[in-house]
């Protein structure tokens, strides 16, 4: 259903011309009807979007510690991470719980399973906003001091969640809550980044490798503001932000690339609209939304963002203009309009980089594990 989905959403945007009331209309239309109607199904795949100190171990273990009269098991740390072990009906133990793929596989379930259920958000779904949550707690990853990255949730703390550029992303965690509440051994980083993962590939993107290790620090290891991109900057600024964390110019690109998803708020960035006609559907459509639309200021009282000369209804960041005009940027954009499976290959490896910047695994890369959608559940 989600293939199908997407390439019948595909072949209406490139039935008509770009600047034609008809092909916007079917665009719009056809991808928003077919992805509500193949997500409300049995399948149900269509989305959008919309807190240097040691780990905070002790009010974990004494959480951990309280369920263990009522569940019957209690928590314990192994190599940095909670691991649960069960009790019988005499109180004895019966051996540790160390967490495996299926284990993990349970908890992409149920985040999935969410995204099918709480569909009252923006467009239609929390996907997108994971997808910045997981972004943006790895994106303040610095290679010169190795602090920051997804190693923490230290967005869990005033300091770093209040940080302009992570405005709305409470919505994320509280959507998380849950299932942190069904899978306590699971570290809110690791959460974090596999609910990424999940909703990338519930959107029809590509799959993403991952695996665990995050462990969660304190208050004292939130990172500075500043961190992570501001869109209302240029071509420097982004070189400057992607490659304190090691990214060069065609990975600087492919994690653009993202912005086929979701929108923005005027009362989180200050801007307003989504990039994409279909905001909940992984595509390569940013880049050939990028190349083959007219773009313009829109008059507004807002901040300085482009507008769509035919629809009106699209927008871009300087950011993302940016792209375009640099030539450097503009030949992997057009590389990704051009070719949507090199744009989700290397989008894919892009990802997989950004979500374990500076994370100290004991595992080898050859241990990433590949969890399965949840259609094929």
């Amino acid at each position: 259903m989600a293939s199908v989905a997407r390439s019948l959403a595909r072949l209406a945007s490139q039935a008509a011309p770009r600047t034609s009331p008809i092909r916007t209309a079917t665009t719009t239309n056809t991808r928003r009807v077919l992805t509500r109607q193949t997500f409300q199904t049995s399948s149900r795949r269509g989305y959008a979007s919309g807190p240097g100190g040691g780990s905070s171990r002790t009010p974990y273990i004494l959480g951990a510690l309280g369920l263990a009269g009522a569940g019957g098991a209690y928590f314990y740390y192994n190599n940095g991470s909670l691991t649960q072990a069960k009790e019988g009906s005499s109180g004895e133990t019966r051996g540790a719980f160390t967490p495996n793929k299926d284990d993990y596989q349970k908890v992409y379930n149920s985040i999935a399973r969410r995204l099918e259920e709480k569909d009252d958000y923006d467009d239609g779904s929390y996907g997108p906003i994971l997808v910045r949550l997981a972004w943006h707690c790895s994106g303040t990853y610095d290679q010169l001091t190795n602090t920051g990255g997804s190693n923490g949730a230290t967005m869990r703390f005033a300091p770093e969640g209040d940080h302009g550029a992570n405005a709305g992303l409470k919505a994320a965690r509280d959507f998380l809550e849950p299932v942190k509440q069904q899978f306590p051994w699971i570290t809110y980083s690791d959460l974090w980044t596999l609910a990424g993962v999940c909703a990338i590939q519930e959107m029809q993107g590509p799959t993403i490798p991952w695996r665990p290790g995050r462990t969660d620090k304190d208050v004292g290891m939130c990172t500075p503001d500043g961190r992570l991109p501001d869109g209302a900057k240029e071509q420097s600024h982004l070189r400057a932000i992607f490659g304190r964390m090691g990214f060069d110019d065609r990975e600087i690109v492919a994690l653009s690339g993202a912005h086929a998803l979701g929108r923005c708020h005027t009362d989180r960035s200050g801007f307003d609209g989504p990039w994409s006609f279909s905001p909940t559907v992984m595509s390569n459509d940013y880049f050939r939304l990028l190349l083959g639309e007219k773009w313009v200021f829109r008059k507004w009282d807002g901040p300085k963002q482009y507008q769509d000369v035919a629809t009106k209804s699209l927008m871009m960041l300087p950011t993302d203009m940016a792209l375009i005009k640099d030539k450097e940027f503009k030949k992997h954009v057009e590389r990704y309009a051009k070719d949507d499976q090199a744009f989700f290959n290397e989008f894919q490896d892009v990802v997989v980089k950004l979500f374990e910047l500076g994370v100290p695994f004991q595992s080898k890369p050859e241990d990433r594990m590949t969890l399965r959608p949840l259609e094929s559940e």
